[in-house]
């Protein structure tokens, strides 16, 4: 955990160096960051020296400076590449690119003063912000008094405009994310500016109110995040495209600028960040894939890995030395990744001192365990190896809610294929995302029905085309974080998990929501729910969504999606109604409606973003089945036996139904083993599991009911 040595307390006032540079840069870092540039990383280097020759003695021109959003302008790059002008003088010292810095930042000023004078936003990221005001300290020492009051006072008036108003909502797409999200966007710019603003003589009041509220807001964002990840990793989102997209740069960028501008090393002191590889790691499917949780959009469930080498080499500039094993494990991706170039701190690599590959031995991969839970996040993930055709799971239940869904219990299984999947997508606009998408129907969930239910709201809204229409009610959950895992054991025989998301329900319809899921490797899932509703008029189901049409047989059905497929048998209730729902006009169906993805107009704010809906996309889902108790009852049992496989897998393992006493279970064979699996209808939430070989007994074990602990930095 955290070791902060009352730092919390110690503001950095008196710790600011005298002098500039000192945003990501000063004197003494720029001989080894030139060294970088001219040598290491010279394709870098020429192409951003490529990018602003070509400014010389252009005329900057903005475009469309009031335009509604911002985000859609390339005016605000002009930040960017008044900082690439300003890396080239103090590397070069050639004084034609501090000439083109001046005119980029004059530009880019003025750009801002527009914004703000309309109520225009500047763009949904922070990054060209920080990168023009790197511009300015970059070059500060080679500009006249004159020019420092010219260009550094409407700057810093500007950027503490944007900053200075956290809550304000009359901005089109102003970014209000605070500590506990991104921390991305204007809300976190006083840091940069109090910083290079710092005894300036500009406006010094100003900067170190700036100065000081940025440091404060820095630290709680890092206690925030330091409590998500705890001991096993992760970030302020399980959505795994915002944990490896613009998430890290508000902890690296800061942990860069506190050290250019004190000397001190701050990252030493917040040592959660190295177990973000272990949290990576986990997200990871074959073909560099992902599971689809949360505000994916589910296009292709492939894994953002456009800034993941970068931000896994500032994990090896800051943490290599300390954690061996996140050296291993982060050093074994970045050689599965490529290069990806990005824009928004192109410099950012000459900062970096990764150390070099010691071909360190992949021997951690053969203790990787078969599951493992990361607690704070509020999820599971299973896998039975790390080949391509291997079985991959994830069950989620309270943690992160930042772009979680009413999805408690959720599941979603992959082998060659997304064959138990989250359903839906994300049009902005479009009410598709708020009526659907993020709403319990969309999930492999329970469902309760409540007349007259009114559902929560998300966020989104609708299409010009579109009603705005009341939320539908689907049945689902109430609250995003509602339940939570209160059991997890795992051993080379099987993994289990328990979770309550009895609370993620409105109180007035359910008394108990109940889930166990038991993954026994290679290919088998057990999933017990017990369902008690308060009133038994109020129906249950059991929702299970699929890429493509199932094939129903009685209790069974069979589905498929790519090179993989799923047999799925219901065992109890013993005479459900079973049945599928989907297919063209029923593809999103809740409440009666079908919440089909929206059909845009150039009237609508994103609509030239939006050109990849398709309402028959596989990974969008196409069908789910239900299941519901032939009778109403307050209280239900559901048990399902799942079986996953390759595209040759005709038939599923023969089983049987067993009912004991106070137990439900499931009889089965795989192999050369027999499996029992049993689970107690009343009371406490247990259970058991018996496996035999060949006749012969080698396990015969009680479910735990405590969160089995793991030490390791992969178990």
């Amino acid at each position: 955990m955290v070791s902060q040595s009352g730092l919390d307390t110690e503001l950095p006032l008196l710790k600011v160096k005298d002098g500039h540079p000192r945003l990501f840069l000063n004197l003494q870092l720029m001989v080894e960051i030139k060294r970088n540039a001219l040598f290491r990383d010279q394709d870098i280097f020429k192409e951003i020296k490529e990018n602003v020759d070509k400014l010389e003695g252009s005329d900057l021109e903005l475009e469309n400076p009031l335009i509604r959003d911002g985000h859609k302008s390339p005016s605000h790059k002009f930040g960017t590449r008044a900082a690439e002008a300003a890396i080239l003088f103090l590397i070069l010292e050639d004084r034609k690119y501090l000439e083109i810095s001046k005119d980029l930042l004059r530009i880019t000023i003025k750009y801002y003063q527009i914004r703000n004078d309309n109520n225009l936003n500047i763009h949904w990221y922070n990054f060209s912000r920080i990168n023009a005001l790197a511009a300015f300290d970059w070059i500060f020492n080679y500009l006249s008094k004159s020019e420092k009051d010219e260009l550094g006072r409407p700057l810093l008036e500007a950027i503490a405009f944007m900053a200075d108003h956290p809550n304000r909502r009359d901005i089109f797409r102003r970014n209000g994310g605070g500590v506990q999200s991104g921390f991305y966007g204007p809300n976190a710019l006083p840091w940069y500016a109090g910083v290079v603003f710092y005894r300036t003589g500009i406006n010094d009041l100003l900067a170190e109110k700036l100065l000081t509220s940025g440091f404060e807001d820095h630290i709680k964002m890092l206690k925030h995040r330091s409590k998500r990840a705890g001991d096993d990793g992760g970030s302020n989102s399980g959505v795994i495209g915002y944990a490896l997209g613009a998430y890290p740069w508000a902890a690296f960028n800061f942990f860069h600028t506190f050290f250019s501008a004190t000397g001190i090393d701050i990252s030493k002191r917040w040592d959660y960040l190295p177990n973000f590889v272990n949290y990576v790691f986990w997200n990871w499917l074959p073909d560099k894939l992902e599971f689809g949780y949360g505000d994916a959009k589910h296009l292709d469930n492939a894994l953002p890995v456009g800034l993941l080498s970068l931000h896994l080499e500032q994990l090896l500039h800051f943490y290599k030395d300390d954690f061996p094993q996140m050296e291993k494990v982060a050093r074994y991706l970045i050689k599965q990744l490529s290069d990806v170039r990005q824009e928004d701190f192109p410099y950012m690599r000459f900062l970096l001192n990764p150390g070099v590959d010691k071909k360190a031995s992949l021997g951690f991969l053969q203790e990787v365990p078969i599951a493992r839970h990361f607690e704070n996040m509020g999820q599971v993930f299973f896998r039975s190896g790390n080949r391509v055709d291997d079985t991959y799971a994830l069950f989620t239940a309270g943690g992160s809610a930042q772009h979680k869904h009413f999805d408690d219990n959720n599941f979603v299984i992959f082998r060659n294929g997304f064959l138990a999947l989250d359903s839906g997508t994300r049009p902005q606009p479009g009410i598709h995302l708020s009526h659907y998408y993020c709403r319990t129907v969309a999930h492999n969930c329970i469902t309760v029905k409540m007349p007259g239910e009114q559902m929560p709201k998300y966020w989104g809204g609708p299409s010009k085309k579109e009603e705005d229409l009341p939320i539908p009610n689907d049945g689902g959950q109430n609250e995003l974080i509602g339940g939570h895992i209160f059991a997890f054991d795992e051993n080379e025989q099987y993994a289990y998990v328990a979770s309550n998301a009895t609370n993620s329900y409105h109180e007035a319809k359910v008394e108990e929501v109940i889930r166990q899921f038991v993954f026994v490797p290679p290919d088998h899932f057990v999933i017990f729910d017990r369902v008690r509703s308060t009133k038994r008029e109020y129906s249950k189901r059991w929702l299970l969504h699929t890429a493509s049409e199932p094939e129903m047989n009685s209790l069974q059905f069979k589905a498929s999606h790519q090179k993989g497929v799923l047999f799925c048998r219901t065992l109890f209730p013993k005479r459900a109604k079973i049945a599928k729902v989907g297919g063209e006009g029923k593809q999103f169906w809740s409440d009666g409606k079908n919440w089909l993805l929206p059909e845009l107009t150039p009237d609508d704010w994103n609509y030239k973003g939006m050109n990849w809906l398709d309402n028959e996309h596989d990974l969008f889902g196409q069908w789910r089945v239900e299941v519901v108790p032939e009778k109403a009852a307050k209280e239900d049992y559901f048990l399902h036996l799942i079986q996953v496989g390759d595209g040759a897998m005709e038939q599923m393992t023969v089983s049987k139904a067993i009912a004991c006493g106070n137990s439900l279970g499931v009889g089965f064979q795989y192999g050369e083993k027999e499996f029992e699996v049993t689970f107690f209808k009343e009371g406490d939430t247990g259970g058991e599991i018996t496996i035999f070989r060949k006749g012969r007994k080698i396990l015969e074990e009680n479910f735990t009911t405590d969160l089995k602990s793991q030490k390791g930095f992969l178990d």
